[in-house]
């Protein structure tokens, strides 16, 4: 068997060609990979700029830069392994079907965190608010990035997933910052209506957290069994919220003793 003689002069020759190819094409990607790092760096902190003159809620705005930021340093690593000749096109069919498949693994999670961005972009609701969505009711607590967190009445907690709430119908009790309290009381039918109205709103326009505009207000709305029913409307701001009704039924109450109203017959 006969074997080639090893030429040293031909290697070499061979790897001046290799870096005579390889070497502007190797230094243009350096140029591009530290000026697209450094266009990274801008593009991230202008958009964080960006939410905080919108008031995005910060867990939003850190879930953004870091999306933002890792998925233009993939375009532009993508972009350098083609410019020093490594295929890309395999790679970025790599990358398709792994996020394919983590999509369908993850298929309930993202829908829940899209419902957690809509939520933090649109705000339809915010902590603090007194929101009834998907049949429950509370205070917010938390916006998380997957699920919603309620505080009821009684001291439940409740935790939401985002995707649902985002696709569910939303009552915002405090949107505008005042809620409404409905009490009904019954009085006889002897009483003169209009005197005993007129007390109630003098005395619930005195009260601290009722409102006097919009007015309370006082309305005879049913009449049954020798009584009249009264409904009485106090509006509060939301933070009085839990304490307005059993306000109103002590005025009322105070009301009635001072100035003897009679109370409905007792049913036999």
């Amino acid at each position: 068997m006969n074997l080639k003689p090893f030429n040293i002069d031909e290697h070499i020759e061979h790897l001046i060609s290799i870096i005579v190819e390889y070497t502007p094409k190797i230094i243009g990607a350096l140029l591009v990979l530290i000026i697209g790092l450094w266009l990274i760096t801008r593009l991230s902190r202008l958009a964080t700029k960006s939410m905080e003159r919108r008031e995005l809620d910060i867990s939003l705005r850190t879930f953004l830069r870091s999306l933002i930021t890792i998925g233009l340093k993939v375009i532009l690593i993508v972009t350098v392994a083609g410019m020093i000749g490594i295929g890309t096109t395999s790679f970025v069919t790599i990358l398709g079907a792994a996020g394919l498949a983590i999509g369908l693994a993850l298929q309930g999670s993202l829908s829940n965190f899209a419902g957690g961005v809509l939520t933090l972009i649109f705000k339809p609701f915010k902590v603090g608010d007194a929101i009834e969505v998907l049949g429950q009711s509370g205070i917010v607590k938390e916006i998380q990035i997957f699920n919603t967190i309620l505080l009821t009445s009684d001291l439940k907690t409740i935790i939401l997933p985002n995707g649902a709430v985002s696709n569910g119908t939303i009552i915002n009790y405090s949107k505008n910052g005042i809620l409404r309290g409905d009490v009904q009381i019954a009085i006889s039918v002897e009483n003169n209506v209009d005197v005993v109205k007129n007390l109630l709103l003098e005395d619930l326009l005195k009260h601290t957290y009722i409102l006097k505009n919009p007015a309370p207000e006082v309305a005879a709305i049913k009449i049954a069994d020798g009584g009249i029913t009264l409904s009485i409307k106090a509006y509060c701001l939301v933070d009085h919220y839990s304490i307005i009704n059993s306000e109103v039924v002590a005025i009322a109450q105070t009301v009635f003793t001072k100035n003897n109203v009679i109370p409905p017959p007792l049913r036999k």
